[in-house]
């Protein structure tokens, strides 16, 4: 396993983002982006959950997971993209929901 793989591997809990605010993005659930070992995993906030498809990459030397995603948002099925850039155990990124909302996000490494 490459080293930037390694590096943002696990889950990541999202902390803020640009669009919506917490009362939101954890209304359900805490808002979270899991990348496991095969560069899979899962996402949640607000009322989207969806499953991922990473690839991963380094950027400047910060390790980059490029992401698709596919799941329901309050059960109408959607779909989009984004990207995690990971330093230590800080990570923001974009996610960008299909011919719909995009908005920034800041996340820590979960316990």
């Amino acid at each position: 396993m490459k080293k930037a793989e390694k590096a943002v591997l696990g889950t990541w809990r999202i902390t803020g983002m640009e669009v919506w605010d917490a009362d939101y993005f954890d209304m359900e659930a805490p808002a979270h982006i899991t990348i496991r070992s095969h560069l899979t995993g899962e996402l949640q906030f607000g009322l989207v959950q969806g499953d991922l498809d990473a690839r991963v990459s380094s950027v400047d030397g910060v390790a980059r997971v490029e992401f698709s995603w596919s799941g329901v948002d309050e059960n109408d099925p959607v779909s989009g993209r984004g990207w995690l850039d990971v330093t230590d155990d800080q990570a923001q990124g974009r996610i960008f929901i299909h011919l719909s909302d995009d908005s920034a996000f800041t996340a820590v490494r979960a316990a």
